[in-house]
């Protein structure tokens, strides 16, 4: 079985468990990866997270069930995994704009997310560069924030950041850079990153140095890394053709770990970086080799 058939494989799981608890790992199962590799492919290629998208199916079919006036709203409501309908309620009209009842009350015309598939694209016309390195553990020193995701634009919380470094403080943290990766960092890490959640960003250097008190460090174990030579401003398809054409056929998976765009420096003082030519910088990603 090839990859594009383990992922309609496990996007028929959750179609046919719609009404029923979804679990994850066997999502993953199905696809033949981690539960951790599976929800970022996911959220990159598809371009939301993976329980938005299951979400968005329960909600359609709900809407769709709703036509049926002799079905009760609760009921309804409880099929689709809500425990309430004041809960119900809120996460349909999110979605569709007007409540249950209203839906039946009026012709206002309601949402259909259709299921999702993973279909074969003609892509690898253009080289993707990259290399494969062991590293040791080794120290992140910087300036870091708690960062809520937005989905298009740079995040408020990284040009927080950006926007509160003066030149001393700016000089003071290039000159702790004493060993790769050289230069400076922008470091994604948590949970939240890419799946909608918070995360932490961290305007760093990698250093030996005792972290000093007007910084940040972060430690980051020994890894496997992917690094990918990529240019600036990033755009949809350099993530479609990491996620959607290296990683399934590369027989690496992303692991835990942190995200680590080496490059470009920062315009001190700005809350917005703007670029007015594309910038090489390397994508460091940690992976771990499954077959």
């Amino acid at each position: 079985m090839n990859m594009l058939e383990n992922l309609n494989g496990a996007l028929d799981y959750i179609e046919q468990n719609l009404e029923n608890q979804i679990d994850e790992y066997e999502i993953a199962k199905r696809a033949y990866c981690s539960v951790f590799h599976f929800k970022r492919m996911f959220s990159y290629l598809a371009g939301i997270p993976l329980q938005e998208y299951i979400r968005r199916r329960r909600l359609t079919h709900a809407a769709i069930d709703l036509q049926n006036r002799t079905v009760k709203v609760i009921d309804i409501a409880m099929k689709y995994g809500y425990n309430s309908p004041d809960a119900f309620t809120r996460a349909f009209h999110s979605l569709h704009g007007i409540t249950p009842t209203e839906s039946r009350m009026t012709n206002r015309s309601l949402k259909a997310y259709p299921p999702m598939t993973f279909r074969l694209s003609i892509g690898g016309s253009e080289p993707m560069k990259f290399r494969i390195e062991q590293k040791n553990a080794f120290q992140l020193v910087g300036v870091s924030n708690r960062v809520t995701p937005v989905d298009s634009g740079e995040h408020p919380g990284v040009e927080q950041v950006w926007k509160s470094v003066d030149h001393q403080t700016y000089t003071q943290l290039k000159s702790l850079n004493n060993l790769e990766p050289y230069g400076v960092l922008h470091v994604s890490f948590g949970d939240g990153v890419r799946v909608k959640g918070d995360y932490d960003y961290y305007m760093s250097v990698a250093s030996t140095e005792p972290c000093p008190e007007n910084f940040s460090p972060l430690i980051v174990p020994a890894l496997t890394w992917v690094i990918f030579e990529v240019k600036i401003p990033w755009e949809k398809e350099k993530w479609h053709r990491i996620y959607g054409e290296w990683f399934p056929s590369s027989g690496y998976e992303q692991v835990v770990g942190p995200m680590i765009q080496v490059g470009p420096e920062i315009e001190i003082g700005l809350e917005k970086q703007l670029l007015s030519e594309e910038k090489e910088v390397e994508l460091w990603i940690p992976v771990l080799k499954v077959r």
